[in-house]
């Protein structure tokens, strides 16, 4: 296994195993950054003050409490105080939690991730920003533009509708962009406010599921097309990556939108078509890079739950603890969408950081019915 050498503050393209190189240069991740709301709570607390809101007075709740005991999840981050989800009563008042919220630690984010980059606000020139929880036009990121001091030649891309893959998707995005602007800066801002998107009165369990499940935060990636800048601790580097979209999918999973909201689509599904379909897919990416299963040292998973974890685990014949770094984030902030992936690597690069030249992988599903793969080296 060969290492990314970094001369005159531009990495070499990465040797693969068979000796040839992958297309393009390798993009460098500077930083990551999450942030959460100051509202958290353990799952035991939650189970009833969220049966208060979904069930109607009186209702049964031997599969609510099933389902919060099964998640897999200890604790959790909400955007507001739970005690005022009750109050919000309609779409307009979530959507308006949603901006506000969603600025604030959208903000928190990305001057943390830049921050640890060691770079400001103005050496930004693409700001992808994903959220699938909640809408605004002018988008979050133009109205982040201001308040944190972007240029005014910024080049945004808001995205909507990729919700749990974006996370990766867009680390993939940006890729493509840096692989032809190399001497460009892009930031990739994710906010998720999951609970905003809880329906009242709403029995179903897909709803039920996704009360158990979701999590609320932000999270932000730096990358840069030639190095490490001087900076400490950069990397993984991106080398390369891979989009999937599975035909006749589309009700698996997302939004049925109406006069409430966003009402989750969450098909049982979901963990057969991971079980079908992503074995091959994924190491059919990893043989076009030259690499196996067995040579990916460093897995980072979206959390989408506990049978997705296993049907992934299983699928890939993964050792055990491969996924720790994922269940561990859905234990202690739950399913963030698009953010649970990021967080995922931050918590790699600061606490199991991998010794330098070990291959790693970002895998993480979503609405379409689609996957999205990035392969790393550290």
């Amino acid at each position: 296994m060969r290492v990314p050498v970094i001369v005159d503050d531009a990495p070499s393209p990465t040797t693969l195993p068979d000796g040839t190189t992958p297309t393009g240069a390798a993009t460098t991740i500077l930083a990551v950054r999450t942030a959460l709301p100051p509202h958290r709570y353990s799952q035991d607390d939650l189970t009833e003050l969220i049966g208060d809101l979904c069930l109607a007075p009186g209702a049964e709740r031997t599969l609510l409490r099933r389902l919060h005991a099964s998640a897999g999840v200890r604790t959790r981050h909400l955007a507001l105080p739970i005690e005022l989800y009750a109050g919000l009563g309609d779409f307009g008042k979530s959507n308006d939690a949603w901006v506000a919220t969603g600025l604030d630690l959208g903000e928190q984010a990305l001057t943390g991730a830049l921050d640890e980059a060691g770079l400001a606000p103005r050496d930004i020139d693409l700001l992808v920003c994903t959220s699938i929880t909640g809408i605004a036009a002018p988008s979050l990121d133009a109205r982040l533009a201001g308040r944190v001091g972007l240029r005014p030649d910024v080049k945004r891309v808001p995205v909507f509708g990729l919700g749990c893959v974006a996370g990766a998707a867009g680390l993939a995005r940006l890729h493509d962009y840096l692989r032809g602007h190399p001497d460009d800066t892009a930031v990739l801002l994710t906010v998720e406010l999951c609970s905003l998107t809880l329906q009242q009165r709403d029995d179903s369990p897909a709803n039920l599921v996704a009360g158990a499940l979701f999590g609320d935060g932000a999270a932000a990636v730096v990358a840069h097309g030639r190095g490490t800048r001087g900076r400490d601790g950069a990397g993984p580097t991106v080398v390369a990556t891979r989009s999937h979209l599975y035909p006749d999918t589309e009700q698996l999973l997302g939004w049925n939108i109406g006069a409430s909201g966003f009402r989750v689509v969450i098909g049982a599904g979901v963990p057969g078509m991971v079980r079908r379909h992503l074995g091959a897919d994924l190491r059919d990416f990893l043989a076009h890079n030259g690499l196996t299963v067995d040579d990916i040292g460093t897995w980072v998973c979206h959390p989408g739950g506990p049978k997705v974890l296993s049907a992934v685990a299983d699928v890939l014949g993964l050792p055990d603890g491969a996924l720790d770094t994922a269940w561990h984030s859905l234990a202690t902030v739950g399913n963030m969408s698009s953010a649970s992936v990021l967080h995922i690597l931050q918590n790699t690069r600061e606490t199991r950081r991998p010794e330098p030249g070990t291959w790693g992988l970002v895998l993480a599903m979503g609405p379409g019915f689609c996957s999205e793969l990035v392969l790393l080296c550290w």
